[in-house]
């Protein structure tokens, strides 16, 4: 566990495996939704605990647990939000015409419990590891969010890859404030900033001081960064980033958004031609 190449490993199975699992239990049934969120939910409220014992431990052993249970808390806020318990005010589509400060509104309205609840578990996170040696827990839930802040902005502006097949059906109206462009201004800074942030980290685990502890534990946030940039990549190139969790999706119906009768499964890689620029994704009703 002493080789950051295993903590590598680790960082990168967590994250492919944690995702395919909440998309998993997210395509099954809605009749099993609420044994899903009692289940993430007492999964969540373990990994709180297991965050506030692991702060004061300066183990390996410290380090992949608060890694671990940082992600815990997070599958719990993306399931919450996938079966639509968590969302926000606004549950359905916003009409092509509305655009601009008002559009962005809209936006947030339709998300804002889910972000509200982030920021209350990430000031609890903060409040029980304040001050305490093992900071990893602290900081993967701070890149999770961060970059997650990021996709979701940079989803609104416009990109090529919108990744519909990710969005159940009940969630389908969320496509309509996605934007199919090539790219957009902001997007080459989210990159900049990952790059930046994950080169900062590489940087502090090479310092002559930094212990087996620390190096292990920036290795496992900074290959987590280092995911992160991945997906705002996959924006934007022609790549189908859903084929990481097909395994997960069997059960996924026709993509959102998708016209009435169209064959199931992911929706396939579109060019720009195929969309012209701000054409919503999903009709208003």
């Amino acid at each position: 566990m002493s080789s950051p190449w295993i903590a590598v490993g680790f960082a990168i199975f967590m994250w492919w495996f944690c995702t395919g699992l909440v998309l998993l239990l997210d395509n099954l049934p809605r009749t099993t939704f609420r044994w899903s969120l009692l289940l993430s939910s007492a999964l969540g409220a373990a990994a709180l605990v297991g965050l506030a014992h692991t702060a004061s431990q300066t183990t390996l052993a410290g380090a992949y647990c608060a890694f671990t249970c940082a992600l815990l808390v997070w599958g719990w806020h993306e399931l919450s939000f996938l079966t639509g318990w968590i969302t926000g005010p606004r549950r359905r589509p916003l009409p092509a015409s509305v655009t601009g400060w008002p559009r962005f509104q809209a936006a947030v309205a339709a998300i804002l419990w889910h972000e509200l609840a982030i920021l209350a578990v990430g000031a609890v996170i903060v409040a029980i590891t304040w001050g305490q040696p093992n900071q990893v827990g602290t900081l993967t839930f701070t890149v999770l969010w961060v970059m997650r802040i990021s996709a979701k902005l940079n989803l609104f502006l416009g990109v090529r890859n919108l990744s519909l097949e990710f969005l159940p059906a009940h969630l389908a109206y969320m496509g309509s404030f996605f934007r199919r462009r090539r790219c957009n201004a902001l997007l080459p800074w989210s990159v900049i900033g990952g790059l930046a942030w994950f080169t900062v980290l590489v940087m502090g685990a090479r310092l002559p001081d930094a212990g087996p502890v620390a190096v292990i534990g920036t290795t496992l946030v900074g290959t987590l960064l280092a995911m992160a940039v991945l997906e705002h990549l996959l924006l934007v190139l022609p790549l189908p980033g859903s084929a990481l969790w097909r395994w997960a999706m069997r059960s996924h119906g026709a993509a959102p958004g998708a016209a009435p009768g169209a064959p199931a499964g992911p929706a396939p890689a579109c060019r720009l031609a195929d969309v012209p620029v701000d054409t919503p994704l999903v009709p208003a009703r």
